[in-house]
This record gives structure tokens, C-alpha cells and sequence, in this order.
């Protein structure tokens, strides 16, 4: 019973706190900070409840109240769906790298890159840790060597920041917590965010009003590939467009790296775990 017990206030907590969100306001390090606990924090305080139920097994007493099986078998089963979503996916990362390595090599300017034979502009970095540019014939035929710069600058910047191997996690808790409330509007804002950061890497090595240009022609050609393992310029719905072209006409605006203090909150999530000392 008192299994049971942690379990639904875990889901209670969870609930309130995505329920909370709304559309952030501010700067990029404040809309990010935000975002991302809300969107890592409620699945995370499930899953350590789950571990620590899993932990102290179907029998026992715990609070001078008896455990049992059910909560146990709700804990299993919850994080066997975990498990499965992530293999899913990383099969599904591993098929989008497969498809890039079969593309040939090609140099574009001083980069090396995979060469996607289609019309259509597409630019992203493909892989997990150490991904590879892929860039289509439409691009590299299309844009001018500025505007190309700028794209492959973009890029450079989702090289830098990690942001397909980040994304792919964050990726996983989407496909996992999507029965909570404003998983798609948090997950939107996070691309948002990304796409920004990448943005303003790129700013302080060409024109910005020239990235803002290649902006424009390649969005509007749609995606190519899926977001798993890949981060593509050209993935943005028009809403996160308009951002991108404010932010880049705006005057540049910070995006410090990750501090340890804005992670602290996370430690919380991990109090369940501390239920497994009562347990008997």
C-alpha cells in the first residue's frame, strides 16, 4: 500500500508541475532553464520512484505499513516501456547514421560532408556524440557560397553544442511521457530553443542577415529526415521561423553553456530513493 502510495504521489507532482507551464517569456537562458525542468523533472521524479519501488521489492513493511505486489508490478511494467522506447529509437538512430554513411563524401568549403542526392535544401548533422554534416545536392547547388556558409555555420554550432546527442534523450522522455500534460508545446519550445542557440553560434561568424536569408530558402523547402540523430536547419515550422529571424535581427543576446547550479533542482527528483532506508 505504501508503495502504491509513493507511486501516485510521484504522478500527482508530476501532473501539477507540467500542468503548470505556460508560454516563458524573458531571455534564452531563463526560457531554457525553465523548459527543460519542467519537460526532465516530472518523468524523472517517476522514473526514481519507479527505481526505488523496484529496488525494495514486492514484500516488506515500510512507515509500520506492508507492501505488495501490485505497485512492484506497476514499477516493472513502467520502466519495461522505458526500456523499450529507448532500443526503439536508438534502432531507429542507428538506421538514419546508416542511410547518412551510404551517402558519398563531398567537400563543401573547408568542411567535409555526406552528399543526399535530392532537390530538395535540406543541411543537418546526423550521428549521436560525433555526428556527420549531411547536406543535399539542392543545397549545395542552390544557395550561394554566403548563404551556404551561413547554413554550414548553423550547423556547426548543433556540432558544437551536442544537440543531436542531447536531443536524443530528450527525444526518448518525449516518446515516454507523452500522456503528461504539454510534453508537445515543451518539446516545441525546446527545438525552438535549440534552433536559436545554433543561430546565435553561427551570428558570430557571418552575417546575420545573410543566415536569416538562407533561413527563409531552406525552411520553406520542408524537412527531409526525422529528428532522431539529426539536427536540421531546415526542421522549423513557421512559428519557430519568425523566432529566429526576430532573434537574428535583434541585437545578440548571450547563450552561456550550462552551469551546475541550474541542475541542482534535478537533485529533488532523486529524494524517492531515499524511501529505500524505511523499507523493512
Amino acid at each position: 500500500m505504501m508503495h502504491l502510495i509513493m507511486i501516485l504521489n510521484a504522478l500527482a507532482v508530476a501532473w501539477w508541475l507540467r500542468s503548470a507551464w505556460n508560454q516563458p517569456q524573458g531571455n534564452w537562458n531563463l526560457r531554457w532553464q525553465r523548459s527543460l525542468f519542467l519537460f526532465l523533472f516530472p518523468p524523472l521524479l517517476i522514473f526514481m520512484t519507479a527505481i526505488a519501488v523496484l529496488f525494495m521489492g514486492p514484500q516488506g513493511q515500510m512507515g509500520g505499513m506492508y507492501t505488495g505486489s501490485i505497485s512492484y508490478l506497476l514499477a516493472l511494467i513502467y520502466l519495461a516501456f522505458f526500456a523499450i522506447s529507448c532500443i526503439k529509437l536508438a534502432f531507429q538512430g542507428w538506421q538514419s547514421v546508416e542511410s547518412a554513411r551510404n551517402c558519398p563524401l563531398v567537400n563543401v568549403g573547408d568542411r567535409r560532408a555526406r552528399l543526399l542526392q535530392t532537390g530538395a535544401l535540406f543541411a543537418g548533422q546526423i550521428g549521436f556524440w560525433q555526428p556527420e554534416l549531411v547536406v543535399s545536392q539542392g543545397l549545395v547547388q542552390t544557395l550561394s557560397p554566403a548563404h551556404l556558409e551561413s547554413v554550414l555555420a548553423h550547423e556547426q554550432g548543433h556540432h558544437h553544442y551536442r544537440d543531436t546527442f542531447w536531443f536524443f534523450w530528450l527525444g526518448w522522455v518525449r516518446s515516454c511521457t507523452a500522456w503528461l500534460p504539454n510534453t508537445e508545446p515543451l518539446w516545441e519550445e525546446l527545438l525552438a530553443l535549440r534552433e536559436l542557440r545554433a543561430d546565435g553560434y553561427a551570428a558570430l561568424q557571418v552575417d546575420p542577415l545573410v543566415l536569416a536569408e538562407s533561413l527563409l530558402l531552406v525552411v520553406s523547402s520542408g524537412p527531409v529526415l526525422s529528428e532522431i540523430c539529426c539536427a536540421a536547419l531546415g526542421s522549423s515550422g513557421a512559428d519557430r521561423l519568425e523566432q529566429r529571424v526576430e532573434a537574428l535581427l535583434a541585437p545578440p543576446e548571450a547563450t552561456p553553456e550550462a552551469q551546475l547550479q541550474s541542475w541542482h533542482g534535478f537533485l529533488l527528483a532523486f529524494l524517492p530513493l531515499l524511501s529505500v532506508i524505511f523499507h523493512s
